[in-house]
């Protein structure tokens, strides 16, 4: 194990200047999830803080190696059993995961579908090269995955054991498991008395406490300018996820395809560049941006569906739309046009 040492970090992820030493945090990085993770702890001296890291680089690790799609681990595990038609006996927190992630793709109208694996294989996003130009899949294996649909309804688990009557699903969750892993690190915080930190992955983040006298400030990136288009303050305990097509992409013949699938068309969303969620759950967050950036203008619905009130979408034309929560908590930077505020609405049956 690797551990970067501690040091001085005085505006983590702040859009303002720091008045003073008082203000200074203790920031540490390491890798996890094939990107940066970022732990920043205020109020606590090195020892403390080394020994806190050390848990949490444990604890990402631990999830990353039970929930990783194609490297072997638990999942891969579970999904050959799937695939073979077995019952597999699952561990309570295996069980815990899964359960959860159902109750989220039922809310989201399955537009989070955990359950569409084998669509992210067809689409090369299943693999350590997936950034590599190569072809989309053909239109007909495409619409042999739309005759199905595999969904999360096809999992069921019962006295600890799983099982599917479906063998085409494929179980991943990469728009669910940095969330999950974020969460299970503020809980390790809390446990050990620390009160006022950030846990960043790859710019999604969940927040505890203050930095100091000030809140945790979070930069949101533009999803096709360089720098930030908004700034939001953080109070006590939220997360900040965002789901955009700038993430994850690969290119072929000019012509670029984001990882994010909509699971309707088997294609990727196209209706939206970039959604943030503002959520006081970081598995809930991480989630719902996922699903609300397939939803494209019909956010505010699926938002309502999901217990999600603070949202922040930009459209394909630049155009950002805001929930009214959001809108009293988000500051745009350097923003042309006014935001259009859409309220969260409920689906009429």
């Amino acid at each position: 194990m690797t551990l970067l040492r501690f040091f001085l970090l005085a505006c983590l992820l702040t859009l303002s200047g720091c008045s003073s030493d008082d203000d200074k945090a203790l920031q540490a990085k390491f890798d996890a999830f094939g990107t940066e993770i970022d732990v920043s702890l205020y109020g606590v001296d090195e020892a403390t803080a080394d020994k806190t890291v050390t848990l949490l680089e444990e604890s990402f690790s631990g999830v990353n190696n039970t929930w990783h799609a194609w490297h072997p681990s638990v999942l891969t595990t579970i999904n050959k059993s799937i695939s073979e038609g077995k019952t597999i006996a699952v561990t309570p927190d295996v069980a815990t995961l899964i359960n959860q992630a159902k109750s989220l793709a039922t809310a989201s109208n399955n537009l989070f579908n955990p359950a569409a694996g084998k669509l992210f294989e067809l689409w090369g996003f299943h693999q350590d090269d997936w950034f590599v130009s190569h072809p989309p899949p053909s239109e007909a294996a495409i619409n042999e995955w739309l005759s199905v649909i595999p969904t999360m309804a096809d999992i069921h688990i019962n006295n600890g054991e799983l099982t599917s009557d479906n063998p085409k699903v494929k179980l991943g969750f990469g728009g669910f498991a940095k969330g999950y892993a974020v969460d299970a690190a503020i809980t390790i915080l809390q446990n050990l008395g620390v009160t006022n930190a950030i846990v960043n992955i790859g710019g999604d983040l969940r927040a505890v406490g203050s930095h100091g006298k000030r809140p945790w400030i979070i930069g949101i990136r533009h999803p096709r300018k360089d720098g930030m288009m908004a700034s939001i303050a953080l109070k006590g305990d939220e997360s900040v996820f965002t789901s955009g097509d700038y993430e994850r992409f690969f290119e072929y013949e000019g012509i670029r395809y984001p990882h994010i699938i909509d699971p309707r068309t088997g294609l990727p969303a196209r209706d939206a560049t970039s959604v943030t969620v503002l959520h006081t759950n970081a598995s809930e967050a991480d989630a719902a941006a996922t699903a609300l950036l397939v939803a494209g203008q019909d956010w505010p619905q699926i938002a309502a569906a999901m217990g999600i009130d603070r949202v922040m979408l930009v459209r394909p034309d630049g155009q950002i739309e805001l929930s009214p929560k959001m809108a009293e908590r988000v500051r745009l930077i350097n923003n042309a046009n006014p935001p259009i505020i859409r309220e969260i609405e409920k689906l009429t049956p």
